[in-house]
C-alpha cells in the first residue's frame, strides 16, 4: 500500500534532522564547555554596568570566535589568595572543565607576605591538578610603593608556580596594557572601566583559547 509522496518527504526530513543531531558540532552546541574564572573584583566586574565585566565580555568574545563556552563567575570582590583557597570546593560545584585563576591582587595591595600568597596559590593549583583541570594562571604585580624587593618577590610567584606545573598556562600580567592608564581605569585607578576590560579581553583571549584546547 502506498503512503504517498507526502509521507516519504516527512520520513526524509526526520532522518535529516536525526543526522544533524548526531553531528559532533550539534552535541557541542548543546553542551558548552564550562570555564571557571576564579578570582577577585577584577573577575567579578567591580564598578561596571551589568554585562560589562570580565566574565560576560569573555564569554561574548569566545562566542564571536565560534566557541560555545559558559564562563562561570567565581569572582569575589576583595578576595585574597587565602579566601580563594577557602572557597575552592564551593567554586568547583558546577564541575568546570577548565579554570582561569586570577588571585593575588589583594594580597599585594595589603602587603601580605609573598610566601603566603605563593603557598595559597600552589595549594589551589595542586587541587585543580588533582582533578585534571587545565589551568590558566593570571599573573599580578604588587604596587610600587611596597618597594622593589617586595615587588620582585611577588612578581616571581606566578611564573615559578606555572613552571613547576607542566601544562599550566601562564598569562604574565592580568592588567597588561591597562594598569596605570587613567583613561582605561575607573576613578579608583585600580579597576578597569569598560574600555580597559576590552583591552584585558583582547590580550588574554589567545591564552584562553590555548587553555580550551586542553579540555577533553
Amino acid at each position: 500500500m502506498s503512503m504517498g509522496t507526502g509521507y516519504g518527504r516527512r520520513i526524509a526530513l526526520q532522518k535529516a534532522a536525526l543526522g544533524f543531531c548526531l553531528l559532533p558540532g550539534a552535541a557541542f552546541a548543546q553542551n558548552p564547555v564550562r570555564l571557571l574564572a576564579l578570582g577577585d573584583s577584577l573577575t567579578a566586574g567591580y564598578g561596571l554596568p551589568p554585562g560589562q565585566g570580565f566574565v560576560p565580555r569573555l564569554q561574548a568574545a569566545l562566542a564571536a570566535k565560534g566557541r560555545q563556552v559558559r564562563v562561570l563567575d567565581g569572582g569575589v570582590s576583595g578576595d585574597t589568595s587565602a579566601g580563594g583557597l577557602a572557597r575552592l570546593d564551593w567554586s568547583l560545584a558546577e564541575n568546570p572543565q577548565a579554570v582561569i585563576l586570577e588571585l593575588g591582587a589583594n594580597d599585594g595591595l595589603r602587603g601580605l607576605p609573598p610566601a603566603s600568597t605563593r603557598a595559597n596559590l600552589a595549594a589551589i593549583l595542586d587541587r585543580l591538578g588533582q582533578r585534571g583541570l587545565p589551568v590558566l594562571l593570571a599573573g599580578m604585580l604588587a604596587p610600587p610603593n611596597l618597594g622593589a624587593d617586595y615587588g620582585r618577590e611577588f612578581a616571581a610567584i606566578f611564573p615559578e608556580l606555572a613552571a613547576a606545573r607542566p601544562g599550566t598556562i601562564l598569562y604574565p600580567f592580568f592588567l597588561d596594557g591597562v594598569a596605570g592608564n587613567p583613561a582605561l581605569n575607573q576613578a579608583d585607578g585600580i579597576h578597569p572601566n569598560p574600555q580597559g576590560v576590552s583591552i584585558v579581553i583582547e590580550r588574554i583571549l589567545p591564552f584562553v583559547e590555548r587553555l580550551l584546547e586542553g579540555v577533553r
